[in-house]
């Protein structure tokens, strides 16, 4: 057993838990969805200048690869810094409701969706388990290294 699964989760920990894990799983499943089967980014008629779309998928899933263990294992760390990498996917989002039509605009609107609510999950989950958890970013008043200096 170790010291994080001894500290138990409250309830609402619990549930921004899962509104983070809702958020990033479905962006898991949306992105290659959207781009292998659903619609497929077309990039002109010329076939010979067409980036594959593999590319376009590892370009956009790639990402969601990273934080995979720290999420399943429900790490508070991970579930901070995993918001720099949603932050692709929420401009993403906005930048083809912005410019797309149909289907492009119906699924950048559930990208957006899952994109806030993994967001907001992932961003109260960190503060509320990092708080159970004792762990707390130093204040700079307390630094040590500052009060010998005096700055």
């Amino acid at each position: 057993m170790t010291a994080t699964s001894a500290v138990p989760m409250s309830a609402q920990t619990q549930r921004f838990l899962l509104l983070g894990r809702l958020g990033y799983w479905g962006l898991w499943l949306l992105i290659p969805l959207w781009h292998l089967w659903l619609a497929p980014v077309s990039y002109g008629e010329d076939q010979n200048l067409q980036p594959s779309t593999l590319s376009t998928l590892l370009f956009l899933w790639l990402p969601l690869w990273l934080p995979m263990i720290g999420i399943i294992k429900a790490k508070a760390y991970t579930f901070a810094w995993a918001n720099f990498i949603v932050m692709i996917y929420f401009l993403h989002s906005l930048t083809n409701l912005w410019v797309s039509s149909g289907l492009y605009q119906a699924l950048s609107a559930v990208e957006l969706v899952l994109s806030c609510v993994m967001f907001y999950g992932c961003t109260y989950f960190a503060r509320n388990r990092g708080q159970e958890l004792g762990l707390k970013i130093p204040k700079l008043k307390d630094d040590p290294e500052r009060k010998i200096t005096g700055r």
